[in-house]
């Protein structure tokens, strides 16, 4: 699976679980962390845990992906899962507006807003 196959994975699934916002930077040429990173919020610290653990769940069963990695998720406030080339970082409202990745790594061209 390409990176940008697991990106479109990815957003499909943040989509089912009602995300928000669900964004998509290319950031291949800027650093070599990841190809993408996927950026999404949630409305309550309930949703962004119920949403990170849909996704690690549904990615495992139905496309054997693990993360590499994931932090944040019991306490429901943030969240990061790292699946190499793609990094997912979930967001409840406050946190996001706080640290504003979109801000940080896009520059006019790589940002694609995902649309159902």
């Amino acid at each position: 699976m390409t990176s940008k196959e697991k990106t479109n994975l990815i957003c499909s699934i943040l989509s089912e679980r009602k995300a928000s916002g669900i964004v998509y930077i290319a950031v291949e040429d800027k650093t070599s962390l990841c190809d993408y990173f996927i950026i999404a919020g949630g409305r309550s610290k309930t949703q962004v845990k119920s949403i990170a653990e849909n996704l690690e769940e549904k990615l495992k069963k139905e496309h054997a992906l693990v993360p590499q990695r994931s932090e944040g998720i019991q306490g429901g406030r943030w969240a990061v899962l790292d699946y190499a080339d793609v990094i997912v970082h979930l967001f409840g409202d406050e946190e996001r507006d706080f640290y504003r990745l979109e801000r940080l790594w896009e520059d006019g061209s790589n940002l694609t807003r995902w649309e159902d």
